[in-house]
């Protein structure tokens, strides 16, 4: 059986639809471990809302509320800001292109492997991109004084960060994590810092801390955490300049008024957020174990997903395909990180019976390679 060519495969997790179509197998009977969405799907305060808005025939008559005022209210209250520091867009790809053009940024670190948007929305803005390699020995950690060093050697006017990480989940800790944009202050370099996942862990988040940084955004994601992706929400976090600056170059009317009123809703759920977390924990620890029996290696992860580390032997290609064609399950193939060997794939952490299905699985897979 051919392996399905390198450019065909997703670029993204969760898409489905495309690798259906290419293996013949219908969507419904695939299991997605490529996405990283909480797979407690959204509160149920949501569908509510949502329901409540579609019954207000004003909700699709009327334009959406210019400055976002509800929604950058409940924003500041789940984050512990003012509205004034918020900066609101449809995904973390336009408030990233805003912060690129209005600190007009010229050369960016960018520690790899990362999120291919990353270097994707960089470049796109004529940012010239210096890659950064960081270790699987180390743990993909971030060590400041390394950084620092590329950070001048490469006259670099910004670093984009991201904690944890995708696609290794590594988790820095809040310390370090000042320490690196209090390092970067002293050299005039721009710390954008993409927090998506860091509702998983909010004890290590900068949000707060960042406001006071001149030099430091923080981006954050609605979208993962509370399970509604089709409705692209996401924020930054920055000083009132900062902010400002960067809603110049955001379009009007960001997001729908179905998304302001679900997302406002979402961010009031605190038992939603706490029974995730801590399913979420537990669930990782499971996970992380079982796939320890089969001799498969894994990374500390702080959010919802594992970085899986294959032995030498094991034909990593193959056993992506063969896990969908033979089992249904869907990994997230990581041969387009940049930066990362071969050897590797990703996975959510999904419900119990799930997770259970997928070790079941992976051991027939790898059995049989």
């Amino acid at each position: 059986m051919s392996v399905v060519p390198h450019i065909l495969r997703p670029v993204h997790g969760g898409q489905l639809r495309q690798i259906a179509a290419w293996y013949g197998i219908p969507a419904e009977r695939l299991l997605d471990f490529s996405e990283n969405i909480n797979p407690a799907g959204p509160p149920a305060s949501v569908l509510t809302a949502i329901r409540r808005a579609l019954e207000e025939s004003s909700t699709l008559t009327r334009y959406p509320d210019l400055e976002l005022v509800e929604l950058k209210q409940a924003i500041a209250r789940y984050t512990g800001v003012q509205s004034e520091n918020i900066a609101v867009a449809n995904g973390f790809v336009p408030l990233l292109e805003a912060a690129l053009r209005s600190r007009k940024i010229k050369r960016c670190l960018l520690p790899v492997p990362s999120f291919r948007e990353y270097r994707n929305a960089l470049e796109n803005a004529g940012v010239i991109v210096t890659p950064y390699h960081l270790s699987p020995d180390d743990n993909f950690r971030y060590v400041p004084d390394t950084i620092r060093n590329a950070l001048l050697e490469h006259s670099c006017d910004a670093i984009l960060l991201a904690n944890p990480q995708n696609p290794s989940g590594a988790i820095c800790d809040k310390d370090n994590m000042q320490r690196l944009v209090a390092m970067a202050a002293r050299y005039s370099v721009s710390v954008l810092l993409d927090e998506a996942f860091i509702d998983y862990c909010p004890d290590r988040s900068v949000t707060q801390w960042s406001i006071e940084q001149g030099n430091a955004i923080v981006f954050r994601s609605v979208t993962k955490f509370f399970a509604i992706p089709g409705l692209r929400v996401a924020y930054a976090v920055s000083g009132s300049s900062n902010v400002n600056a960067m809603n110049r170059f955001i379009a009007p009317w960001p997001v729908t008024s179905f998304a302001s009123d679900a997302v406002c809703a979402a961010l009031l759920d605190e038992v939603y957020a706490e029974e995730s977390r801590a399913a979420n924990g537990r669930r990782r620890l499971w996970l992380e174990q079982e796939l320890a029996g089969l001799k498969v290696a894994t990374y500390p992860s702080g959010a919802n997903f594992l970085l899986l580390r294959f032995s030498a032997e094991v034909d990593v290609s193959l056993l992506w395909e063969k896990m969908i064609r033979q089992e249904h399950v869907v990994l997230r193939s990581c041969a387009n990180f940049e930066g990362l060997a071969p050897g590797y794939l990703r996975v959510a952490v999904r419900s119990t019976a799930e997770n259970e299905r997928l070790v079941r699985s992976l051991k027939r897979v790898v059995s049989r390679l």
